[in-house]
């Protein structure tokens, strides 16, 4: 999938405008929240987000910035996991579940060596990612996006278990969100 056929699916997920009370990123619109659409120029009412300019937030912050873009020239499907995730939990999580997964499937660095945590795709990252993939190839794909998954998931359970207010949204994350 190309990022514009990622966006308009995140898009259409997360739906039109919602301020659900339960919701700490308050009034959204596309899935942007208030204060995301804030630093990236938007003053007017989020219930008048226009679609293109979220569509620009989602490029510019949740595929270019965090480098998930690197990702998707080698292995597509996990940098739409990744973009998909960054877009819910935040890239910088999204980041780190890669960078703990391949770290954990290294084989206590016989494959190829640890890598420092970052919040982008960094140079280690992307070495870390390729090293995996050829020693491991179509199969390592399918187990890396299980483990990212899995650290997702956990993530979304601690989440309800913390704050029950999330509780609201643990089966839509669930059922949306993974896989």
């Amino acid at each position: 999938m190309t990022i514009d056929q990622l966006i308009d699916d995140v898009i259409s997920r997360e739906g039109g405008y919602s301020d659900h009370p339960a919701d700490r990123g308050g009034p959204t619109h596309w899935g942007i929240t208030r204060a995301v659409a804030r630093a990236h120029g938007y003053e007017g009412d989020m219930r008048d987000l226009p679609r293109e300019k979220a569509v620009a937030i989602y490029k510019r912050l949740y595929w270019l910035a965090p480098g998930f873009d690197r990702v998707h020239r080698h292995v597509p499907t996990l940098a739409a996991e990744l973009f998909d995730t960054g877009v819910n939990m935040g890239p910088a999580v999204a980041t780190g579940f890669l960078q703990r997964a391949l770290n954990a499937l290294n084989r206590g660095a016989a494959d190829y060596p640890d890598i420092a945590p970052s919040t982008t795709i960094d140079d280690a990252t992307q070495a870390a990612l390729l090293a995996f993939m050829k020693k491991r190839g179509a199969a390592g794909e399918t187990v890396l996006l299980k483990a990212v998954e899995a650290l997702q998931g956990e993530r979304y359970l601690r989440l309800a278990e913390t704050r029950p207010a999330n509780e609201a949204f643990l089966y839509g994350w669930l059922a949306n969100r993974l896989g």
